[in-house]
């Protein structure tokens, strides 16, 4: 991944986005829609379940299809994807809930996709530090499908939203999912 430096100059202000188990998602004044995990919204969040991870949760980084859409303004940490880009999903693996190289032998996602939902995806710190085996991986936010199918535990967003947004983060901003 490439990496677009973050802009130092970015005042936004420090607030949490904030979703609830019906989809409706709020940051910065402004309510949207989002799709959560297809089975709701978890505490204990395992691999496989399809649920949303209930918590506070911070943004790590941003990833983007560079073929797709310009760079993503935000003050996060930016990367464009490349077509090798994977995400280990299997947690009997060393890489589990990391980004890996494809090909990968593991079981992986591929962050590549022909469909549009992984055109821009945020990156959270769920389970990453350090990663426990069975507890949940690739939970992203990203863009959702047009019906706004319940997702395998992500938080997804129209595009147009889910840029909207990231303009208006800052390093502080957390997803609350189920908080607050």
């Amino acid at each position: 991944m490439d990496s677009v430096a973050p802009d130092p100059a970015k005042n936004g202000k420090d607030t949490d986005i904030v979703v609830n188990a019906d989809g409706d998602l709020s940051f910065a004044g402004q309510t949207y829609r989002a799709a959560i995990g297809k089975t709701g919204m978890r505490a204990d969040k395992t691999e496989g379940d399809g649920a949303s991870p209930s918590g506070i949760w911070n943004l790590r980084y941003v990833m983007y299809r560079a073929d797709r859409l310009p760079p993503v303004k935000t003050a996060l940490p930016v990367y464009q994807l490349a077509r090798n880009d994977g995400w280990c999903d299997d947690p009997h693996s060393d890489a589990y809930n990391r980004p890996v190289r494809l090909p990968f032998a593991k079981s992986h996602e591929k962050l590549w996709r022909e469909d549009h939902i992984y055109d821009v995806i945020v990156a959270l710190d769920h389970n990453d530090s350090p990663a426990i085996a069975g507890r949940g991986s690739a939970i992203f936010m990203h863009i959702a499908r047009p019906a706004y199918d319940g997702t395998e535990g992500c938080i997804a967003l129209a595009k147009n939203d889910l840029v909207a947004i990231l303009a208006n983060c800052t390093v502080s901003t957390r997803l609350c999912i189920g908080q607050k």
